[in-house]
């Protein structure tokens, strides 16, 4: 079995040859080569908890759901026929599974990896004290980088938390796509603007992996169905639910998929949800796959192939030796606070559009119509049409990522946080420089959800324009205080001066308000 480990930074040393100490893998850590799994002695016993009730307190998509239950169960098995004493136990809280494995195991010492998510280390240590019995966390293996290099970096950097600063210090540390002399591959560290292409009308995406369901995941299917509340489709579930199938959704990738990525990475087409997007989240955010495999095949492939240019490879080593790295931690230096941020001051509620799906706007329903289908959409729908409507609409940030966490396969507290609070919302300025807001403008050169929508494009007021253009113009006035210094943004500010100057802000304010009475009544 290949062992895994963080490239960057020194990871924990330690043993599991006592057979009292037993590793407990967490629902989120199902790969069989890294942490105390990986060392413990074949044979050994293994902790694993199913608990119920966190399914119990949002209306979860019915594919995150069967994709978190499904892969825990098939993980159990898969230890048990590799000879490990696997004690599964289903309990409605951590804390009762907790006190029935004590209850059968009073001497064992349980030893798991951190979970990222903020003070959850905390609150099994508390669990464990309570169930009895006794808790050794260790450093989390499923991230490239550790925490202590990450600090001790950060401690001398005076832009530690802009991710290009912290991504060129991942490529150095880990040398990838790096030339001998410590320059990066074809001479730029970052490829974004080859990344913002829209493909042509006679462009066909790359087909997408979808592996087979077996009875286990079926039989999880239903029962998610019959036990929870869910939201989202049941049918059509389609993502890896073991370690086999998301290796070979990773080769898939990279064979089928990786060299179209690049240059259509932010683009966004109304029947292609996918594009050549990789599909990986959801599989190496349960731990099914580790991100250092992710990196060094595209890289592998890279160095090899002759018809992967280096905007894909680059493109995609980003993803997950960047930007989701990053995220990691930023949440854990930013919590508690990030979470219930909002600088902005903004407090609506979210628009109930976000779980009907009903409203004429074709990107935002698209969207969300993805979303439902399968629980996913990709990042430039996520970050330019989902979380820019609801900034402009004002949503309360801390509700807006209650949504996301809840609706994807792929999302957890330490990923949505910073990426729909600070990203989306711009709600804390902890590593965002400016609000990620568009006008229809945006919206129209990405994508072609604009040729077959009810509203235009072009039009800022009147009945019939596209609720962005408005939305857009009344941000930045309701935020000019907070706003209009920002060097990023103080041209903007030209033209809203412009507008007031030609009267055309008390039509866009005209507009602003009937658009939200169209939300009231759900017609927008």
């Amino acid at each position: 079995m290949t062992q895994l480990r963080p490239v960057v930074g020194t990871p924990d040393e330690y043993d599991l040859n006592d057979s009292n100490h037993v590793p407990w893998v967490l629902g989120t850590h199902l790969h069989p080569g890294v942490g105390p799994l990986d060392r413990t002695p074949p044979g050994s016993r293994v902790c694993m908890i199913e608990a119920h009730g966190f399914a119990r307190r949002k209306p979860y998509h019915h594919h995150k759901l069967t994709l978190v239950f499904a892969a825990m169960r098939q993980f159990r098995d898969e230890l048990r026929e590799a000879g490990y004493e696997v004690e599964y136990v289903q309990a409605e809280t951590f804390g009762e599974g907790l006190a029935t494995y004590f209850d059968r195991y009073p001497d064992d010492t349980l030893v798991a990896m951190r979970s990222p998510s903020h003070r959850s280390g905390d609150r099994f240590a508390d669990l464990v004290d309570d169930a009895g019995g006794d808790l050794e966390l260790v450093g989390n293996e499923l991230f490239c980088s550790t925490r202590a290099a990450f600090d001790e970096w950060a401690d001398g950097e005076t832009d530690a938390f802009r991710h290009e600063r912290f991504y060129r210090w991942m490529r150095r540390e880990s040398a990838v796509l790096l030339r001998e002399d410590g320059t990066p591959v074809g001479g730029e560290w970052n490829l974004d603007e080859s990344n913002r292409e829209f493909p042509p009308d006679e462009w066909a995406s790359p087909p997408v992996y979808e592996p087979a369901t077996d009875d286990l995941t079926a039989e999880v299917s239903e029962w998610v169905a019959e036990e929870f509340d869910t939201w989202g489709s049941t049918e059509d579930f389609a993502w890896p639910v073991t370690r086999e199938d998301a290796l070979a959704a990773l080769d898939h990738f990279v064979a089928e998929r990786l060299p179209e990525f690049g240059p259509y990475q932010d683009a966004m087409r109304a029947d292609d949800p996918a594009m050549a997007h990789a599909l990986l989240s959801p599989a190496v955010n349960l731990g099914l796959l580790h991100p250092w495999e992710a990196v060094t095949a595209i890289e592998d492939a890279y160095e090899s192939r002759e018809d992967l240019p280096l905007n894909s490879a680059e493109g995609a080593v980003r993803q997950f030796l960047g930007w989701r790295e990053f995220m990691r931690h930023v949440y854990r230096h930013a919590m508690p606070d990030l979470a219930e941020a909002s600088q902005l001051g903004a407090e609506r509620p979210l628009p109930d559009l976000f779980w009907s799906g009903e409203t004429d706007m074709a990107c935002v329903g698209g969207s969300v119509g993805d979303v439902y289908d399968r629980g996913y959409s990709h990042h430039i729908q996520r970050l330019m049409v989902l979380a820019n409507f609801a900034t402009l609409w004002g949503v309360d940030p801390a509700e807006l990522n209650e949504w996301f966490h809840a609706t994807y396969v792929d999302a957890y507290h330490w990923v949505t946080t910073p990426n729909v609070v600070e990203m989306g919302s711009y709600g804390s300025g902890v590593f965002a420089t400016k609000p990620y807001v568009a006008s229809a403008n945006y919206v129209d050169r990405m994508s072609d959800y604009c040729s077959d929508c009810a509203y235009d494009p072009d039009r800022t007021t009147g009945k019939g324009a596209c609720p962005f253009n408005a939305l857009y113009w009344d941000f930045l006035a309701r935020n000019e205080d907070d706003l209009r210094g920002n060097h990023r943004m103080g041209f903007l500010y030209g033209h809203v001066d412009d507008k007031r100057d030609d009267c055309e802000m008390d039509e866009v304010y005209q507009r602003v308000s009937e658009l939200r009475s169209m939300e009231r009544e759900g017609e927008l």
